[in-house]
Formats: C-alpha cells, structure tokens, sequence
C-alpha cells in the first residue's frame, strides 16, 4: 500500500505534526479563541488518532517529527526576550513576583509528589512527576538528572501545560483578577510554554510576562524538585 511507504518516510511525521497544529489553530480562531478549543490540545488529538489508525509507534513518529522537539530548545531560549523588554516593570513589581515565584513553584511540586506518593508512586514514575510544571526541555533535563523517565515527564508536561492554558481564562476572570501582569505571571509559572502561548492569545502583555514566569519557573524547579524528590522520595 502506498500509506505503507509513505510511513517509511520521516517527512510524512513532521508533515503530519504541522496540519495537525494547523487545523488546530483554525479550529481556534473558528471559536473565536476560545480556551477549550487549544491548538496543542485539538493537535495531539489528531495525532494521537492518526498513528493510533495506522499503527505507528512513537519511536517511528519521533524519527520524523524531532525537528520540532529540537526547536523548543531555541523557543524557550527566545522567551527570554521578554524579560530584557519588560526589565523597567519588573523592577518596580520584583517582591510580589518573587513572592508568587516561590508559592507556584513550590507548590506546583511539593503537591504533585505528595499526592503521589499518598497514592503510593515511587521510585522513577514519582521522580519522572517533579519537574512536570516547568517548560519541556528543561523538565527533562531534571528528569533525567532525578533519574526519572524522559518520555513519561514529556507526557505530564503536554498534559499540564494543555489544562492550564485551557481552565486559566476562566479561573482567573472568576478570580476576579484583573492585571495581565499577574495574569500572565501566573499562567507561565503554571503552564510554561503552552500556556504562554495562550497568554499571547489574549493580551501582549500577560504573554511577555508569561514568558518571564516561566522562564524563572524553570530555574528555581531545577533547584526545587532534587530537594523536595529527597524529603519524598
């Protein structure tokens, strides 16, 4: 069958990956933005579905597919351009961000691996969970430094940054929270990457500040998560 050679072939997975974001995002806009409609959500459904029916595994996907996976290292890099661009305003709100730095991080953390390990998960499955806040190259780089399992963190990542870039609009218009700064803030330490993106969507400036949490996120969970794995490890 001709699907069978094309499957060979590792531009058809790279292909595949970009229609599936598209359609994603014209889906998107087609709702007019709104949060339920993710573009990475509605992406890896198709995805999933497609090699789920052809029944290619994920080591062939990858093949094909990992120039995206290297370019979210020079993504999250750029992200940092944010920071340089709003140096003036952070200034002036360093204390509330380091406040709220330090309770999103820690939290995001402390309860992912108290939880599972109430629920009685160890070993590298709970070391694979402490990073899972923080954006993707850097939550497996502290996976694999804990001893943890790459892929399995790479999964709760996708997972965490899709749930929180698909419930922060709402949460936070019933929170009653107005600043796109600390909307913004508090999306990137939540929901790194993904729920970046999101913040763009919406407002300019909960997206630079998005990019900034989660940018520091990143830092202080590399510091975070080896302490916390020891105490529940």
């Amino acid at each position: 069958m001709i699907w069978s050679y094309l499957t060979q072939e590792p531009l058809i997975w790279l292909t595949a990956t970009l229609l599936a974001y598209l359609a994603g995002t014209a889906c998107s806009r087609a709702t007019g933005g709104q949060s339920w409609a993710n573009p990475v959500m509605i992406a890896v459904i198709l995805l999933g579905a497609l090699l789920s029916l052809t029944g290619t595994d994920y080591a062939t996907y990858f093949e094909g597919a990992q120039f995206v996976h290297f370019m979210l290292g020079p993504a999250t890099v750029a992200l940092g351009l944010p920071l340089l661009d709003n140096l003036h305003r952070l200034r002036r709100a360093a204390l509330p961000m380091i406040a709220a730095l330090l309770a999103g991080s820690g939290t995001a953390v402390i309860s992912a691996l108290a939880i599972a390990r109430a629920m009685g998960v160890e070993g590298t499955v709970l070391a694979s969970l402490a990073p899972k806040s923080t954006t993707a190259p850097v939550a497996i780089g502290i996976a694999e430094r804990l001893g943890g399992e790459p892929t399995l963190t790479a999964v709760m990542v996708l997972l965490t940054g899709i749930f929180g870039a698909v419930v922060v609009t709402p949460l936070l218009d019933l929170l009653r929270i107005r600043d796109w700064r600390a909307r913004g803030f508090a999306i990137g330490v939540a929901a790194h990457g993904i729920g970046t993106a999101r913040a763009f969507q919406v407002n300019q400036t909960a997206g630079a500040f998005s990019g900034i949490g989660m940018g520091l996120n990143a830092v202080l969970t590399a510091i975070i998560a080896p302490l916390a794995l020891a105490v529940f490890g």
